[in-house]
Formats: structure tokens, sequence, C-alpha cells
């Protein structure tokens, strides 16, 4: 594999920290020519005069903070002569993206992932793809936007996919097996899910996210963007995607094929292989993570999805068979439900609740005709409704 050039949005979250990790490990590989964040603006200064990146682009702030946190990191590190190009904004990630990059990791989290995504198409680039909502509410626009193979994903699940996707051709393909840690409250009844606190919502067993994503696994709504993500990238009808719950999250996702074979692809509970995937594919890097220890003696345990306990799943594939502006409007309301919960406005098992009454008014507002999904606006014009029933819905 020849070198390749990477800009790496949301760069201080989990994704980007980890995929810095990976192209620090690999630096004939990889060469970083753009840095975006949100506002952490300290540690993009590190990491931006650590991986000398020509363009550092923040969302929150002014470039006079910017420069000044690089200026003194670079004193720290006896690179006084380093002055990357500095853009602060909220078209910030979108300038980072579209640089013409051979990748684009688009680790952002949230809606606002969506521009970049397009940017980082529009641009040639290939797009390595963690920012999941960016692909869920923007749909068929992001696919017709999307050259073939110019999508990546880097969710551990759907990168599981493409892998296991590799042992067979697409009409060999009966269907996808999408696995689930079930996460902290696996087991439990709707009844004692309850009194969750955001506290306990946020003890992933498994994962180190951040609030939303965490929160979203607990509720299983992560899930349930998952499944309509891996409609939306491998074209497979939402009746042959299932979900099985997998506590120990050693197997990431299966394909079953039209002849009874299943293949799977494991390893460790940890982002490492998606991320390095996403920025190498279709190559694979060497002793990017620990292998299983196939000396030792362990169990795996299977689960059928109880959606009675976590209903996100169900209502994802009513708002995913919709299309249109539905999925947009499910990741909207979540987003502000998540809020309200951590804000102790509502209960746990009031978050899916709220949604599920938000798609129920974005149904009954359009008559099943539903608004224009094919324009940036048209989506972002969704979403903003969403967010704005959702806090009426809350009393916010």
């Amino acid at each position: 594999m020849s070198a390749r050039t990477v800009a790496l949005l949301g760069s201080t979250g989990s994704i980007g920290t980890q995929a810095l990790d990976v192209i620090g490990r690999n630096p004939d590989r990889f060469t970083v020519v753009a840095l975006s964040a949100g506002g952490n603006v300290d540690l993009v200064a590190r990491q931006a005069v650590d991986f000398d990146v020509p363009l550092v682009a923040v969302a929150s702030g002014s470039v006079e903070d910017v420069r000044s946190a690089v200026g003194a990191y670079a004193v720290e590190r006896g690179r006084t002569a380093y002055a990357p190009e500095i853009v602060v904004g909220d078209e910030a990630a979108v300038r980072a993206a579209g640089c013409g990059a051979d990748v684009v990791l688009n680790g952002i989290t949230g809606s606002i992932g969506l521009r970049p995504t397009l940017a980082a198409l529009a641009a040639g680039s290939t797009l390595a793809l963690a920012n999941k909502e960016s692909l869920i509410i923007g749909g068929d626009l992001v696919r017709s936007a999307a050259g073939p193979d110019q999508i990546v994903p880097v969710d551990s699940e759907h990168s599981a996919i493409a892998q296991s996707l590799r042992g067979g051709r697409a009409e060999e393909v009966r269907r996808l097996v999408i696995t689930a840690s079930g996460g902290p409250f696996r087991g439990r009844t709707r009844e004692e899910l309850a009194g969750v606190t955001p506290e306990q919502a946020l003890a992933h067993p498994n994962f180190s996210m951040g609030r939303v994503i965490t929160t979203n696994s607990a509720t299983l709504v992560n899930k349930g963007l998952e499944v309509i993500e891996a409609h939306l990238l491998f074209d497979i009808p939402f009746d042959r995607i299932d979900v099985v719950v997998h506590p120990q999250q050693q197997i990431h996702s299966m394909v079953e094929f039209r002849d009874g074979s299943t293949i799977a692809q494991l390893g460790p509970p940890r982002m490492l292989v998606p991320i390095a995937l996403g920025l190498s594919w279709p190559e694979r890097l060497d002793d990017v993570d620990e292998p299983c220890d196939w000396s030792l003696t362990q169990s795996w345990d299977f689960a059928p999805l109880d959606d009675d306990a976590f209903p996100a799943v169900r209502l994802a594939r009513r708002v995913g068979e919709a299309g249109g502006t539905f999925p947009a409007v499910y990741n909207a309301a979540n987003e502000v439900a998540v809020d309200a919960f951590h804000e102790g406005r509502i209960g746990f098992v009031d978050i899916v609740r709220s949604v599920e009454r938000v798609v129920d008014a974005h149904a009954d507002a359009h008559t099943g005709s539903d608004v224009d999904a094919s324009t940036v606006e048209g989506v972002l014009s969704a979403d903003a409704w969403a967010r704005g029933q959702a806090a009426t819905e809350l009393g916010i």
C-alpha cells in the first residue's frame, strides 16, 4: 500500500485519538494533512504539532486562541517554525473534509457530520465513516454522492460485515446478523428499567464512549441506528437484518449466506482494527491489536433481543422502512431526549417513548408524503423540526 494522506474529523474524541495512535505507529503509511475538532483547543494543538499537520480546523473559539495554543506547544517541542493554517467556525470541519486527502475519517458525533461527509465525497476522498448519523439522516442523498466503494464503514459491526462479505458474492447473502452487547441493563424488564440513573446508563460493560453514544448503547437506540446504517451501506432489506445479543462482544457481526454458511468477524471488543481498516482498506496493517488467545478456555453467549424492554430497534426498523427524513427525525429527537434524561427531566424509559411520539407526529404532519430528503436543507430542516417537536413533547 502506498502512503496515504489523511484528514481526521473529530480528532480529540475517542475515534480520533485512537486513529492517531494507529497512524503514529505507521508513519510510513499515513500523513495527516488536516485535523478537525469541536473545541478542545489544547489537545488539538498538541496533535497538530506532534503530527506536523498543515491545516487545523476548530468549530468553536477563535483563531487567536488556537494559534496561541499551537505556538505554545510548538515552542515546548522545539518546533518554533511550525505555523499551520487555522480555520475556526461552523464550517471548519467542512473545510477539513474537503481538503482533498486520500482518506477522510469522519469521527464526529451527531448530525453535524452530514456536511463534512458530503464535502469529503465531493472531493473524491475515500470516506472512512464512523459518523453513522450522517449516512442515516442523509440516506439516499449520501449514497447518491458516493462513488463505488468510496465509503468504508468504521463502526465495528459494519466493518465486521464488510470483512465477512469478502467470503461471498452479494447475490449469495441471505441475511446480516448484527451483534449487540445488550448494554449495562441486559436482561432487565421494562419495569426494572424505570429507575435507571444517568450514572448507571453511562456504565457500558465493554466500551468507553461519549455521553450520547454510551446512552444510546444502553437504550439500544445505537443498535437501531446500526440497523438503518447496515441497510444503507449494504443494500439489504430490513427483514433480512437481524440483531442478536452477544454480551462478550468478541464476534462483531456476521453474514449468513444462502447455502447455510455463516461467516463472522471476531476480535477484542475494541475499535483499533475497524479504525485501521478504515484508513488502509482494503489492505490490513500489521499488529493493530491483540488477537484472541485460543489457548484459554472461554465461552460466548447469544440471546434474542427483548423488543418489549428495548423497543428502540423495532422503532428504527419502522423509520428506516419509511425512509425520507424519518431517520433524521428519529436521530434528532433521540439526541434531545438523551440530554433531557441526563438533565434529570425524564426517566430512562421515557427516552425512546418520547422519540416514538415525535416520529408519530412527523407521520401525522406529513400524512405519509414526507418532506424533501434529497437536499441537505431538507434533511436539516427535518432535523430542526424534530428537535423542536421533542422539546415541546418534553416540556423543555
